[in-house]
């Protein structure tokens, strides 16, 4: 193994030197036209390879590419989930690459403290050879619930919205339901009268939104949808409302060899849609709220998936960790969530040997994003409860609790 990697080492570092060569040599033939464009091959080498990009993981840095980074312009190929993912081939040491990006402050949107010091102290201890906490590649699980933990939630979820937005689609194909309630509310477009909807009228309309139709046809939807709507608060795509700390959390985790999973009350196929885009996690990684489908052929012979009603797994609660254990088959490491439906995969988390990592994060910041609880006196909220029962819980256990207010620096990358 260390004498591939030495190998390869010594052929990007023989292929950076000849071009570097090439392109010093023009410039002193040719001082009156300098580029400003550098090219360099190579054999066998990605984004990683290259420190001003992962921070110096692989276990050594490029000082000089990193300096014309620094004084040009760096840029990134590629989509941003290719680049996420790029992340997660680091070399057997992690424990080494997680030194390195502590160094380099990994997490520069949260601020100094308990919250901050839990994550980094963690990873240096799971990460690192010869540590009693030390973790093996294989086993370095991460989970994270979405809602409210990686991205906006308040005042209703996104899928809930897509939901609502899609009921004039499926009036149009079914005119008998215009005038059968919930559609009827819907329909009229009354935001107040929706919101007293109870959850059988919810049920009713996410069962006509997010089935009966091919798979295909539903990822196109959502792409659709994704595409044109917009946040009613901030008005930018809600793929942009992602939380900035929880990101560098991620590709942290990754960095260091942890493979990151998202375990959300949301539908499965819904995240699944958008989650390497936004998040750098790829849909085999993504647990939810899973619904079944039904085999068939269209009129061409070619076979199809259709989503059908039935409920396989509500991936919320003790379904969480029974989610996990059913899609992924190892009890994580280290678990996020933000609501009492985040309880179960924490307390399954933290029942496991050797070093966990739980941390709930508290929506306590008004100002810039929201406050609902209702732990700590806040303003209760219809989702993504927090209780004070939850929060008793989790300084009793030793969780950490993530103050959006007090622990994160920036919370969107929009933010001045």
């Amino acid at each position: 193994m260390k004498t591939t990697m030495l190998g390869r080492m010594g052929v990007f570092t023989l292929s950076l030197a000849t071009a570097l060569t090439v392109f010093l040599g023009s410039v002193a033939h040719a001082q009156q036209k300098k580029p400003n464009i550098l090219v360099i091959w190579g054999d066998d080498i990605g984004i990683h390879n290259i420190s001003a990009y992962s921070l110096g993981v692989m276990g050594y840095k490029t000082p000089n590419i990193d300096r014309l980074a620094r004084e040009g312009a760096a840029h990134r190929p590629g989509t941003v989930a290719e680049g996420a993912r790029d992340l997660q081939d680091v070399p057997a040491d992690a424990g080494l690459a997680a030194q390195v990006l502590a160094q380099t402050d990994p997490l520069p949107s949260w601020n100094d403290g308990p919250a901050k010091k839990a994550i980094v102290d963690f990873v240096q201890a799971t990460t690192t050879q010869g540590n009693p906490k030390f973790v093996p590649p294989a086993e370095r699980i991460a989970t994270f619930d979405q809602d409210g933990t990686l991205w906006v939630e308040y005042p209703m979820y996104s899928q809930v919205n897509y939901c609502l937005d899609r009921v004039p689609a499926v009036v149009k194909a079914k005119p008998e339901l215009a005038n059968v309630e919930p559609f009827k509310t819907v329909m009229s477009g009354n935001r107040d009268a929706m919101a007293k909807l109870s959850k059988d009228d919810l049920f009713k309309i996410l069962a006509a939104t997010l089935t009966g139709m091919p798979v295909d046809t539903f990822k196109a939807e959502v792409a659709k949808w994704f595409a044109e709507a917009k946040d009613p608060r901030w008005k930018r795509p809600y793929t942009e409302l992602t939380y900035q700390p929880m990101q560098e959390v991620l590709k942290y985790l990754r960095a260091s060899g942890y493979k990151t999973y998202i375990v959300t009350g949301g539908g499965q196929d819904f995240v699944r849609t958008y989650a390497e885009q936004v998040y750098g996690i790829p849909p085999e990684q993504v647990v939810g709220t899973a619904g079944g489908t039904k085999y068939g052929y269209d009129k061409s012979g070619r076979p199809f998936l259709t989503k059908d009603p039935r409920l396989l797994l509500n991936d919320n609660n003790a379904g969480k960790a029974e989610g996990i254990h059913l899609m992924i088959g190892r009890r994580p490491y280290a678990a996020f969530g933000n609501s009492t439906g985040d309880r179960e995969m924490l307390e399954y988390t933290g029942a496991g040997d050797g070093a966990r990592l739980m941390m709930l994060v508290l929506h306590d910041d008004a100002k810039r994003e929201y406050a609902y609880g209702p732990a700590q006196g806040l303003p209760g909220a219809k989702v993504g409860i927090f209780t004070q029962a939850l929060y008793d819980e989790a300084k009793k256990k030793g969780w950490t609790v993530i103050s959006m207010k007090n622990d994160w620096k920036r919370i969107f990358t929009f933010e001045p």
